[in-house]
């Protein structure tokens, strides 16, 4: 396809998955041609990151009335100028604002991306102000389609997953000083309410009591939940087998010297790390929710139960615990799975963006 000029607009001021999403799209489209430039706060991590990889990006305060104003006459200018050809934008604010100012641009196809498994409120941000949507999960875009947004204007672009490829020993045995026959169960989840590690914690802790040499690591940060999962393990006594690693930047070091990974998550859009967890060669036990059975093979790359099931989470974990042959099988089939199929490779995210565009473009005319 010819290469197109694109923009796109995102609100929120931290680095999260979110963040992570547009900035791989928007590298891995421009190494394919197309040109691409983005809308952020002047103050968001985002910014400084695009800025610093050579991309243009237009910046402005997009909180309360007064700058929305100010903000759709400056974007509308941003926008004719730069005339691009698809604006893409990712937050609830961001594409009120944007898509406001696209729309009265005449930005050919506006574009909302959804993230989050939340239910949806207003479709103001979806089916009157964005022209197409895209999600980050099938599941995410049944529920728009269920709330009013027509099948043929949603498609869903799945994530890049972070595929290093671990080929030195894992440094964490040393580091946790555990034996080689220790078991390791671990979760990289960043530390909120709603990732479930108090409930992997219960679930765990029969297991830990009947076993001296089963341990239970956490990777990732995040107050107050990263306090509170602390005073929930010092409660139950288990400071010596579950360990609270932190924020860390060697997340395949730390899975290759995993046994197996759990994450029972109450909401997902996708679960991408159930991905790259399997791409190491792990067995997976996870929750039956949101995008979640996307990201795995119940039975075959590894187990999932039903939300707040705590004895069925246990059970699943001392299945795959007590069957070592179960955990290689099963960690070797996800991973043939991940590699295989190439679903969340930055060449299928930007084939797959590319056609939609294509697609709705033509659709526009």
């Amino acid at each position: 396809m010819k290469p197109l000029r694109i923009v796109h607009s995102e609100a929120a001021t931290s680095f999260g998955g979110q963040e992570q999403y547009i900035y791989q799209m928007m590298t891995a489209m421009r190494e394919r041609g197309h040109h691409m430039e983005a809308i952020c706060q002047p103050h968001a991590v985002l910014a400084q990151r695009l800025r610093d990889d050579g991309f243009t990006v237009h910046t402005l305060l997009m909180d309360g009335p007064a700058n929305f104003v100010k903000g759709v006459a400056r974007l509308r200018k941003v926008l004719r100028q730069g005339r691009f050809d698809v604006l893409n934008t990712h937050s609830r604010r961001d594409t009120i604002l944007a898509g406001t100012a696209g729309r009265l641009a005449g930005t050919p196809l506006i574009v909302r991306t959804r993230h989050l498994a939340k239910r949806v409120g207003s479709l103001l941000s979806y089916t009157v102000i964005p022209h197409r949507v895209t999600t980050a999960s099938n599941f995410v875009r049944n529920h728009l389609i269920e709330r009013g947004v027509p099948p043929d204007h949603v498609a869903t672009v799945y994530p890049v997953v972070n595929l290093v490829k671990w080929d030195q020993p894992s440094t964490l045995r040393d580091e946790l000083k555990l034996a080689q026959n220790d078991i390791v169960v671990g979760c990289v989840a960043v530390m909120r309410a709603k990732k479930g590690h108090r409930a992997l914690i219960d679930a765990m802790e029969p297991l830990i009591r009947s076993r001296p040499n089963l341990h239970l690591v956490f990777v990732g940060g995040g107050s107050p939940v990263f306090e509170e999962v602390q005073a929930h393990i010092a409660e139950k006594g288990l400071g010596k087998r579950i360990h609270l690693l932190g924020r860390r930047s060697d997340v395949p070091n730390l899975l290759a010297g995993f046994d197996l990974f759990a994450l029972a998550t109450e909401q997902e859009a996708s679960g991408t790390v159930f991905v790259e967890a399997a791409a190491a060669g792990l067995a997976v036990v996870g929750t039956d929710v949101d995008g979640v059975p996307e990201m795995m093979e119940n039975g075959t790359t590894g187990l999932l139960v039903p939300l707040h099931d705590q004895k069925a989470l246990t059970e699943a974990l001392r299945t795959l615990i007590e069957d070592p042959g179960l955990r290689r099988r099963m960690g070797s089939a996800g991973q043939r799975r991940v590699l295989d199929e190439g679903r969340f490779t930055p060449q299928a995210m930007v084939q797959r963006v590319e056609s939609c565009y294509e697609r709705w473009l033509s659709e526009r005319k």
